[in-house]
């Protein structure tokens, strides 16, 4: 199982340099590949051509650009400068976000995801393969008809033959068009215990595609806090997880909040919904069970730690990307560090027994 280290939304205590720091420090420590982020602040790809610049091993994720965001050929031209700055070291990692940022931010409609996704897709392929973008498809029509549009190849070519492009996708129809379409799945709040019920959905989308999940990549992206103190490191969690659970979305549509109760926690997960919905934040996060956190998180003493992650190896995970939930850039890197020394450990037993 390979590392990587979410840098996450710059503009959240996260400075140019102290992300920088961190890059650099992850490609020192062997992680596998470093991911940025966006939602309504900071672009995902901005920050990747300035890490590129201070790197030169460690693998380049886009982690995700969002769909809504940008036409199908901009993120083909975006993934290809982006390849070539970096001597071919780019993931590109997309999704669809959510209905509020989707329509609200961006004035895309949120429906006909799933078609929007696949089309998108391959009108990315295309352009990435320096092929003709023409395409007429339900969601995209290009060149549009009827007028001086013509179709066009990208005028550069990315370094990589085939740059890999994995979906950030969490409902079971989103999730089987990973397995079908993607190079790789990029799933947040996942939890080792449930792995067959999650990867169910990869293996029908492989199986429509007919085509096999050998080489699929699955990253999912997981908060870590490393410490003897079980108390402040669940509680470090409990912030980002409120937000998602009880606010990333309307009661209505909720991604998060969903994959949560899927778990067995819809009775708590519908709570810290309201409590988050009606202001009550810090109440919303003291609602959050233990078991909830412990389920999708690495948060306690190392011992406790290196069995989560080996729980993530044994589930199949191919990278595990890891969010460091300290505030301070030495802290963060620091829990580099020990998940790194814990994974290494976990690798060890394995081939040492008889």
């Amino acid at each position: 199982m390979k590392l990587g280290v979410m840098i996450g939304y710059w503009g959240f205590g996260m400075t140019a340099a102290a992300g920088l720091e961190i890059a650099q420090a992850a490609e020192r420590l062997g992680y596998d590949s470093l991911w940025t982020a966006e939602a309504y602040g900071s672009d995902a790809a901005t920050p990747l051509a300035w890490l590129a610049a201070g790197t030169s091993r460690i693998k380049l994720g886009a982690g995700i650009f969002q769909i809504p965001a940008r036409s199908a050929a901009m993120t083909a031209m975006t993934a290809a400068t982006i390849d070539n700055l970096s001597n071919g070291r780019l993931i590109l990692g997309l999704g669809t976000s959510g209905p509020q940022v989707s329509e609200g931010f961006h004035g895309v409609r949120f429906g006909k995801q799933l078609q929007r996704t696949r089309e998108y897709m391959a009108v990315v392929r295309l352009a990435l393969e320096h092929q003709k973008v023409e395409f007429h498809g339900e969601t995209i029509d290009l060149p549009l008809p009827d007028g001086p549009g013509k179709a066009l190849k990208l005028s550069i070519r990315p370094i990589q033959q085939r740059i890999p492009i994995y979906l950030a996708a969490m409902g079971p129809r989103n999730v089987a068009l990973a397995g079908e379409i993607a190079d790789g799945w990029l799933p947040v709040f996942f939890s080792p215990e449930h792995t067959s019920a999650l990867r169910e959905p990869l293996e029908e989308g492989a199986h429509r595609a007919g085509r096999s999940l050998d080489g699929f990549q699955v990253c999912p992206t997981v908060n870590v806090m490393i410490t003897d103190d079980i108390e402040s490191a669940r509680n470090a969690m409990r912030p980002m997880l409120a937000l998602y659970i009880g606010g990333m979305g309307s009661r209505e549509q909720n991604f998060y909040n969903r994959l949560i109760s899927s778990y067995g926690f819809e009775r708590e997960a519908r709570q810290v919904q309201d409590l988050y919905l009606e202001g009550r934040r810090v109440e919303a996060m003291e609602a959050l069970p233990d078991e909830m956190i412990d389920k999708v998180s690495i948060a306690g003493p190392p011992a406790k730690a290196k069995e989560k992650i080996r729980e993530f190896r044994d589930a199949g995970v191919d990278t595990l990307v890891v969010a460091g939930m300290a505030v301070d850039t030495a802290d963060r890197i620091e829990q580099m560090r020990l998940v790194a020394e814990l994974a290494q450990e976990v690798e060890s037993a394995s081939t040492t027994r008889p």
